[in-house]
């Protein structure tokens, strides 16, 4: 059994993490932690989880957690972590961020985007981006480990297939997303209030979100040449769920068929990605509660532009369900390990 702790285990991604890891076979839960709640049991603060997981919260102390855990999951605000891991943690264990601290290689980027002083960068070369489909095996070479953000996972996973055909203009995209209300946490924030959000949606950090210079940095590999490109975030009155609407204009002549042929190829054999058929677009009722990732797109002739389409759960593949897949790949077992989950409907 793999003996995984969660650090920070009393937000909504630390929950998803723990309901996640509880139905894993493979999985013990050795410690969780929360900087508030310690010594108090976990279904106290999760009501669901009464007379199924009663494990209480302990102090954050991650040099001990290192020692009697194989993996150690970091739910932790963005900036923290790079204050915490240390060459000596991940001697001792692996470490799979799902905050921003290690996802960019670039200091001065990180540092520019998250108005912060990263306290670690001699790991930021030693970690791996985790998103499964696009790095696979080679994860599992690394002790460190940068969760993908929501917002790029589905964002990243939509357009890669694209990057290394000429029929697409690479300095044409614009990505419009909309997000639920999960997507910025559990703390008290004015603007997801029921009464703020519940029959609105807005856009937000209009050209100022800190995903852009993480979908840039991964298209940019995945083109192999300088990637620039427009990213808008909206916030929609819903619990869960990314929909990300990526626009790409051409520069030769593609059928639906020349794409779908980008897509199959991109993604054989890779089973948390789903293609829709022709005229079948995501909707993020579909992937509710999963790993998936529904992708769609149509080619607009009249404008000549290829409308691609993703949808994501933003807690599952856009969080704690990559961490898995990531957990998955560490050790060795089948990337679907624990995560083999008809998405929910109704909800």
């Amino acid at each position: 059994m793999i003996k995984a702790s969660v650090v920070g285990a009393s937000g909504y991604v630390g929950q998803e993490l723990i309901r996640l890891l509880w139905g894993h076979p493979q999985v013990e839960i050795v410690h969780i932690t929360s900087t508030s709640k310690v010594g108090e049991a976990f279904h106290h603060m999760y009501g669901n989880y009464k007379d199924i997981f009663d494990k209480e919260f302990v102090p954050q102390d991650l040099e001990k957690i290192a020692e009697e855990s194989d993996v150690m999951f970091l739910a932790l605000p963005h900036g923290v972590a790079s204050g915490l891991v240390t060459d000596s943690i991940l001697k001792k264990t692996k470490v799979i961020d799902m905050g921003a601290d290690y996802r960019l290689k670039d200091l001065s980027e990180y540092e520019a985007w998250y108005k912060t002083t990263h306290e670690s960068p001699e790991l930021m070369e030693k970690s791996i981006y985790g998103l499964c489909e696009i790095e696979g095996p080679k994860i599992a070479e690394y002790d460190l480990i940068a969760n993908p953000g929501c917002y790029t996972t589905c964002s990243i996973l939509t357009l890669a297939p694209l990057m290394r055909s000429s029929a697409f203009d690479l300095d044409s995209i614009v990505i419009d997303a909309k997000s639920g209300v999960t997507g910025a946490g559990r703390g008290l924030n004015l603007g997801t209030h029921f009464t703020e959000c519940n029959e609105s949606i807005k856009a937000y950090s209009v050209a100022a979100h800190r995903h852009t210079p993480e979908i840039e940095e991964q298209l940019s590999t995945a083109a192999g040449r300088s990637i620039r490109l427009i990213f808008t975030p909206h916030l929609v009155p819903m619990n869960r769920g990314i929909l990300a609407t990526c626009y790409i204009r051409l520069k030769e002549k593609m059928t639906w068929e020349d794409v779908d042929a980008l897509y199959q190829d991109f993604y054989k054999d890779k089973p948390f990605v789903r293609t829709l058929p022709k005229g079948s677009f995501p909707e993020t009722k579909w992937v509710k509660g999963s790993n998936y990732c529904d992708i769609g797109w149509k080619v607009d002739e009249r404008t000549n532009t290829l409308v691609a389409i993703g949808a994501i759960d933003n807690l599952v593949k856009g969080a704690a369900g990559q961490g898995v897949q990531n957990m998955n790949i560490l050790f060795g077992l089948k990337e679907t390990e624990g995560l083999d989950l008809v998405p929910v409907f109704p909800v």
